[in-house]
């Protein structure tokens, strides 16, 4: 097995003097820390964690930020699986720091965002073209460990709450250095749901009308994909003010406070009675999706990309949903394709198009991800980022 190590600088470029004691101490398992969940609903803990050799088609990157996701926070309670434990970390940006045998896309130095949609090119949707809906994707074959050897599952294959990780090299999308890592990071989960949902999976066009419930931080995502995509009237709709401020700095021409108001009806009396061409749901329960239905226009489209529970359940009439065509989608990771969308999304915020800035609402240390959760749950932040 041959691993390609270098030596990168803080901004993700590669240090062209590269020695060869460090790359040697590259090519041997690392220890760092990284923040995993022990047990359902218990704190996360800082641990001690073992990060081995890049295997073939494998990659070491070493983690420069990464956001704090309500994904992480479902994984710690054991909403997803319950594999513990679990290195957790996925919304990350950093640099790949060594490769394993195969890798040819990217190389020691790049500054990368990392992705949770390695596509495989052989599975029937990336046969067919259509890779964003990739139904056999890479994560790294070897398991990264605790100091006593267990076995970490790390979160959607990436666990980037830790100074550095291992990830299958497909993982590692390139963009351009010159974004902030911080800020770069966010496009590896919410920050893309929420862009996507409104302009791969809603299909949002100029001129268009979009209603966006939910204005946390994949709605107001997807407040900033339909601004980005031309649409006139965009409003947003939320229970909490605070929200419905942030909507608004993101690109809402409206806002309706739904605990004050019929939300179906304030979105058709801001479009002339005929409802939103797409309507995103990025709430995610029952209620929200019935308000998403009838809110949309009678040909319109409502997407879903709020994350429901198992247990949910929706009943609506077999002829209203019949009689009011259009389209009814789910969006997952916002229909991405990370080679295509991640470099372009990073482009436009350097040329001052995407705020992804704004969604940074604090930097934090690993040891302020528990607290973050709460600030989390108690809506009070858009992103709490870890900086490393």
């Amino acid at each position: 097995m041959s691993i390609r190590a270098g030596h990168a600088s803080e901004r993700g470029r590669l240090d062209p003097e590269v020695l060869n004691d460090e790359a040697s101490e590259a090519a041997m398992p690392q220890q760092v820390r990284g923040v995993v969940a022990p047990g359902k609903g218990k704190p996360v803990q800082v641990e001690t964690i073992v990060v081995p050799d890049p295997g073939p088609g494998e990659a070491v990157v070493r983690v420069q930020a990464c956001g704090v996701c309500h994904t992480d926070l479902h994984y710690r309670e054991g909403g997803i699986t319950d594999d513990f434990p679990f290195l957790l970390g996925h919304e990350a940006a950093g640099v790949v720091e060594a490769v394993g045998d195969g890798v040819t896309d990217v190389a020691p130095g790049d500054f990368v965002i990392l992705n949770w949609r390695a596509v495989c090119g052989n599975c029937r949707a990336c046969r067919r073209g259509e890779p964003w809906y990739c139904f056999a994707t890479h994560n790294a074959a070897q398991k990264m460990t605790l100091a006593s050897g267990q076995e970490l599952s790390p979160a959607l294959g990436i666990g980037a709450f830790a100074e550095k990780t291992l990830v299958h090299a497909g993982q590692c999308t390139k963009v351009d250095p010159r974004a902030k890592p911080e800020v770069a990071g966010l496009l590896g989960c919410g920050v893309m749901a929420g862009l996507g949902a409104a302009i791969n999976t809603g299909g949002v066009r100029r001129g268009d009308s979009v209603a966006v419930i939910g204005c946390g931080g994949v709605g107001c995502a997807a407040i900033a994909g339909a601004r980005l995509a031309g649409a006139t009237t965009i409003i947003g709709i939320d229970i909490d003010d605070r929200k419905l401020r942030w909507a608004t700095e993101f690109g809402a021409t409206h806002t309706v406070n739904s605990r004050e108001t019929d939300p179906v009806a304030a979105v058709q009396g801001l479009t002339d009675g005929n409802g939103a061409n797409v309507v995103v749901d990025a709430v995610g329960l029952p209620e929200t999706f019935r308000q998403a239905f009838y809110a949309r226009d009678l040909a319109g489209t409502v997407v879903l990309v709020g994350v429901p529970t198992p247990d949910m359940k929706i009943e609506l009439p077999l002829l209203d949903v019949f009689s009011r065509g259009g389209a009814t989608k789910s969006s997952w990771y916002g229909d991405c394709l990370p080679s295509r969308d991640f470099p372009m999304l990073i482009d436009l915020h350097l040329q001052g198009r995407l705020p992804l800035e704004k969604f940074v609402t604090e930097t934090i240390g690993l040891d302020g991800v528990e607290e973050a959760f709460h600030r989390m749950e108690r809506g009070e932040v858009l992103r709490s980022v870890v900086v490393l």
